[in-house]
């Protein structure tokens, strides 16, 4: 599904149950040598799900572990995200001649539960779920707004080392051909020549799932 909302020049794969037990390496298992068996179990077959990816692009398996805030240590030359909910885990891979940044993230079809709405989203936002609500039920467009920051974050953090708080982000959603924009409300960085003023992605929601994904161009030098 997820290979769906993302350009051809990115490799993924994805899982709908956590299967067989997958195999970490050292630093994995020294990574997740505190952690209950649920997050353990969505942890290896999230990596799992990375090593299948990296194949694709024809790379050897290789640890992944956590670092910075628990972002995953890519390859060198390698960008991607690990997205993981009840049911679905994904990873999605890129070369960074092709890509600069990947963010996905993935939801239930759900409400957000009480109180959520309003830590993180901004007046604007809350302006338009109503309409989207009114014109497509099906979708709770709470939980499709909360997917859409995150993975708005998993895309800007590898990039830049910094937080971005979900007030430091206006999202945007097209019903008509599935996708979102986000604008920054905070200054980013330079990188290659140029500041991140936003990012674009896409959005599809099916089978009781939400997924998110945005890319980020190659980043072009001055």
């Amino acid at each position: 599904m997820i290979e769906e909302i993302l350009p051809p020049e990115v490799a993924t794969a994805e899982a709908f149950d956590d299967g067989a037990p997958a195999v970490l390496f050292p630093a994995e298992e020294a990574a997740m040598a505190r952690a209950v068996p649920k997050r353990r179990s969505e942890f290896a077959t999230g990596r799992a799900c990375a090593r299948a990816a990296l194949a694709k692009l024809g790379l050897p398996p290789s640890p992944i572990v956590p670092g910075p805030r628990g972002a995953p240590q890519w390859p060198a030359g390698v960008a991607g995200s690990i997205t993981h909910c009840a049911g679905y885990r994904a990873a999605a891979v890129a070369y960074l001649t092709d890509v600069a940044g990947i963010g996905l993230d993935a939801e239930p079809n759900a409400p957000l539960p009480d109180g959520v709405l309003d830590r993180i989203a901004v007046a604007q936002e809350q302006a338009w779920l109503p309409e989207l609500a009114a014109a497509a039920p099906g979708v709770s467009w709470d939980r499709l707004l909360f997917c859409a920051k995150e993975s708005v974050y998993k895309a800007w953090f590898p990039l830049t080392g910094r937080w971005l708080g979900f007030e430091d982000a206006d999202i945007t959603v097209n019903l008509a051909d599935g996708t979102f924009g986000a604008r920054l409300r905070v200054t980013a960085p330079e990188a290659g020549g140029s500041r991140l003023a936003g990012f674009t992605g896409r959005w599809l929601a099916r089978d009781g799932l939400i997924m998110t994904a945005v890319t980020v161009p190659p980043r072009v030098s001055p």
